[in-house]
């Protein structure tokens, strides 16, 4: 893979670490809405997404009836940072060995034997691995502001925290 995107995985690994460490202790049970995750299944999720998705798309297809998308309840935050630091850690290991041969190869989701998509595996990484994590990123920063968290900065200023002042 191009090393800027490795550049990308560094970068947002350093913001997502600061988004995690907010995250209360004891607050890990709380959800906003009973049809949402809890505070602490949402952060050991958004810890978890760079080394899951490696794995993922080291093999060719995933049957996605084979998943368990329920994520763990963290005990405590400290499990949360290390879950990120070993993503981070095998997320790295993979990116670095992908060249752009294996970036243009076929990745395939499928759902008991079906075709959901087929895609190039570096395009499954751009948009399962680093915009999934955004994603949940952000959802996590709302769980923060509404549990009246300090959000930190993530790309410029927040309501709390101001890099230009």
């Amino acid at each position: 893979m191009p090393d800027s995107l490795l550049n990308e995985l560094y970068q947002e690994a350093a913001v997502t670490r600061r988004v995690l460490e907010r995250v209360p202790g004891d607050k890990l049970e709380w959800t906003p809405h009973p049809k949402s995750m809890s505070l602490g299944q949402l952060a050991m999720h958004v810890a978890s997404i760079p080394g899951n998705l490696s794995r993922l798309v080291q093999a060719d297809e995933f049957d996605a009836s084979q998943a368990n998308f329920t994520p763990p309840s963290p005990s405590n935050v400290e499990e949360i940072l290390t879950a990120h630091d070993e993503s981070l850690r095998a997320a790295q290991d993979y990116l670095g060995g992908v060249d752009e041969q294996t970036a243009q190869e076929s990745w395939r989701l499928t759902f008991k034997g079906k075709e959901i998509f087929t895609a190039p595996r570096g395009g499954v990484i751009r948009s399962l691995m680093m915009n999934h994590w955004y994603h949940h990123r952000g959802q996590l920063s709302v769980y923060l502001r509404l549990l009246d968290v300090p959000v930190p900065v993530i790309y410029g200023r927040s309501a709390d925290e101001n890099p230009f002042a």
